[in-house]
C-alpha cells in the first residue's frame, strides 16, 4: 500500500466532535432561597449536591449528576445560621469546589455574594492576619478558576486571586428602589458616605440619583471592635432628605451614629441603603429606634425572621447575579452590564 493511501485512511478514520456548553449551578446550605431565585433566572434547576453532616460535624459533598466538561458554578454566601458557623459555610463551600474538580468539571467558578473575612484585608496592627488573603488561597487550592462576589468591602481582594474575578454590584437596584419606589433624586437629595473609604460608592450612587454628596468623618478606636471616637458631617445637609450608604450593615453602631449626626445638623427625611444585611447583635434595635425612614438591604445574605424589623426593605439580588452568571458562561463582559459602575 502506498503511503498516500495509508495517510488517507487514517484522515478517514478521524472523528469531528461539536463541544456543547453546559451550565450547572450548585448551592450550600447557607441560602438556598437565593440560589433558586438565580436558577429560575437562568431557566435551568439546581443541581443535587447531596450534601451530608455526619455526627462528628464532617461534611460530605457527592453531586447527584455528572459535572465532566461542565462550567460549574458554586454559590454560597459565607454566613453563620441554623446552628453553623461562617467557618463552616467557607468550608463547606471548598468541599463542594474540590467535589467538582475531582469529578473533571471543565471549569469551576465561586459565587460568593457574601465574601468572608472581607473586612481583614490587611495588618491595623502588627501580628494580625490577612485572613481575607487565605481564604483567597483557600479557594484556589480547592479548585476554583473563577470567582464572583458582589459589593466587596475592600476592592484590593481583587487582587488576591491569581485567577478571574468579578466584581458585582448591587448600585443599579438600590438606586432604583430609592428613585421609582420612594421618589428620592435630584439636586436637593444628599447621598452621605459612612466613612471616606465609602466615598467612592456613594459618588456612584450620587450619579444615578443626580443627588449632591457628603460624607461623614470618623475616627474609630484602634482597640476595640466597632467602637467609634469621634464623627462628623462634612457637607450640606440641613434640610434636605439623605441617604446613606454602605457596602454592609453589621452591628449598625456607625450606621446608627451617623443618622444620629445627620439628624442633629437638621437633615431629613434619612434612608438607609446597604448590599449585605448582616444585623448582628442589638443591631435592629439600633435601626429601630433612631431617625430613620426606611432601611434597604439586598438578600446577598438570608435574614432570620428574628433580625427583621418594620422599617426593613428587602431586594432581591437573584436577577443581578443570573446576569453576571450568564455573562461568564457566554464569555461576554461582566462590566458591560453596570456600565463600569463595578470597578471599585
Amino acid at each position: 500500500m502506498s503511503l498516500g493511501a495509508a495517510t488517507s485512511g487514517r484522515e478517514s478514520l478521524q472523528m469531528e466532535k461539536v463541544t456543547t456548553k453546559r451550565l450547572a449551578l450548585y448551592s450550600g446550605r447557607t441560602h438556598t432561597e437565593l440560589a433558586e431565585e438565580v436558577a429560575a433566572h437562568l431557566n435551568i434547576e439546581l443541581g443535587h449536591d447531596n450534601l451530608v453532616e455526619f455526627a462528628n460535624g464532617e461534611v460530605r459533598c457527592r453531586f447527584g449528576e455528572s459535572v465532566r466538561g461542565t462550567d460549574v458554578f458554586v454559590i454560597q454566601s459565607h454566613y453563620g445560621m441554623d446552628g453553623r458557623s461562617v467557618n463552616d459555610s467557607i468550608m463547606e463551600h471548598l468541599i463542594m469546589i474540590d467535589a467538582a474538580y475531582r469529578a473533571s468539571a471543565k471549569r469551576i467558578t465561586a459565587v460568593c455574594p457574601f465574601y468572608g473575612y472581607a473586612r481583614q484585608d490587611r495588618k491595623a496592627e502588627g501580628r494580625e492576619p490577612i485572613t481575607a488573603r487565605l481564604v483567597a488561597d483557600m479557594f484556589k487550592a480547592a479548585g476554583a478558576k473563577r470567582m464572583i462576589s458582589i459589593d466587596l468591602h475592600s476592592g484590593q481582594i481583587q487582587g488576591y486571586f491569581d485567577c478571574p474575578f468579578d466584581h458585582l454590584t448591587a448600585l443599579p437596584i438600590l438606586s432604583h428602589h430609592f428613585e421609582s419606589q420612594l421618589g428620592l433624586q435630584g439636586d436637593d437629595l444628599v447621598v452621605v458616605a459612612p466613612d471616606a473609604g465609602r466615598i467612592k460608592t456613594s459618588e456612584k450612587l450620587r450619579e444615578y440619583l443626580h443627588a449632591d454628596l457628603a460624607f461623614l468623618y470618623k475616627r474609630r478606636s484602634r482597640h476595640e471592635a466597632h467602637k467609634i471616637e469621634e464623627m462628623a458631617v462634612v457637607g450640606e445637609v440641613e434640610g434636605r432628605p439623605c441617604v446613606i450608604v454602605d457596602d454592609m450593615i453589621d452591628t449598625a453602631s456607625t450606621i446608627s451614629a451617623g443618622v444620629h449626626v445627620l439628624a442633629e445638623m437638621g437633615a431629613g427625611p434619612i434612608f438607609v441603603g446597604a448590599t449585605h444585611g448582616i444585623f448582628s447583635g442589638k443591631a435592629r434595635q439600633l435601626l429601630e429606634e433612631a431617625p430613620i425612614e426606611q432601611v434597604v438591604v439586598t438578600n446577598t445574605l438570608p435574614i432570620p425572621e428574628e433580625r427583621q424589623f418594620d422599617k426593613l426593605r428587602v431586594l432581591s439580588i437573584a436577577p443581578l447575579i443570573a446576569s453576571g452568571l450568564r455573562a461568564v458562561f457566554e464569555d461576554a463582559s461582566v462590566s458591560e452590564i453596570f456600565g463600569g459602575a463595578n470597578q471599585v
